[in-house]
């Protein structure tokens, strides 16, 4: 018996069944990016958009700001390790779109400095499970609870390859937590063309070589015959993903055995 759709009236509170989530992904697969977000203003719970200011979150970001006066506030992780070019555009969107941007970094560290006393230096070569763990994974999930967010938007897009290349409009994770990609179909061409023809901000470093841009210690410029719209981020390592779209339970046991096990 199909699955009727929700109407538009009614906000997703979950938990929802595997046979409601197709139906509702098979609507949505459909739809151009603006309708998923339109859907996902007036469908999901406590909205936010979680960005590193990559040019698919922009996109998002110059959308929403068309679509509505009060569009989803911004999560933004600091790392720590971010280019300066990132920060700077951090805040060209801030007075661009005048929307809330709410910085969240590592637990009780807000400073280089004090991360390296903690931590030690250079932990993403001692284990890229902890440094993912405590600089992405457990800030997203702190802000999720101090900001009571039970639904996000993403700017992850299938044809980035990896684990996102079966990406589908609406996810439901290990948490709870609806994750919604608006621009699961969207080549990189079609963000290009977006970003172009709307003038909207970008980060100064993709004009440089850049292809992707993350932490500064992970990414590099893309050199010849780098292939995959992700080039030159962790480049020489079986790595595409941060941990911050992973299983959480998962990446939390694996953060403390690392810490827990004797150097």
């Amino acid at each position: 018996m199909p699955v009727e759709i929700t109407p538009v009236d009614v906000v997703l509170q979950g938990p929802v069944s595997e046979e409601e989530l197709a139906a509702i992904n098979e609507q949505l697969s459909s739809l151009s990016p603006y309708e998923v977000l339109q859907w996902g203003i007036k469908h999901l719970p406590a909205l936010y958009q979680t960005t590193a200011f990559g040019l698919t979150g922009l996109v998002g970001i110059d959308m929403l700001s068309k679509m509505t006066s009060t569009p989803p506030p911004l999560i933004f992780l600091d790392t720590l390790y971010h280019f300066q070019e990132t920060l700077d555009l951090v805040e060209q969107v801030r007075k661009r779109y005048g929307i809330d941007i709410a910085v969240y970094k590592p637990d009780a560290c807000e400073t280089v400095e004090q991360f390296e006393a903690r931590y030690g230096e250079k932990l993403w070569e001692m284990s890229e499970e902890v440094y993912d763990y405590v600089v992405k994974v457990e800030p997203a999930q702190r802000a999720y609870q101090e900001l009571g967010v039970r639904s996000i938007i993403t700017g992850r897009r299938a044809s980035q390859g990896g684990a996102r290349s079966t990406l589908q409009p609406l996810e439901i994770d290990a948490t709870g937590l609806f994750k919604l990609n608006p621009f699961a179909s969207w080549s990189f061409g079609q963000i290009k063309a977006y970003i172009d023809e709307h003038n909207v901000p970008r980060n100064a470093l993709l004009d440089q070589g850049y292809r992707s841009v993350g932490d500064w210690h992970s990414t590099q410029k893309s050199g010849d015959g780098d292939a995959g719209e992700r080039a030159g981020r962790w480049k020489g390592r079986n790595k595409t993903e941060c941990g911050l779209h992973k299983d959480y339970f998962k990446m939390k046991l694996a953060a403390k055995k690392k810490v827990s096990q004797p150097s």
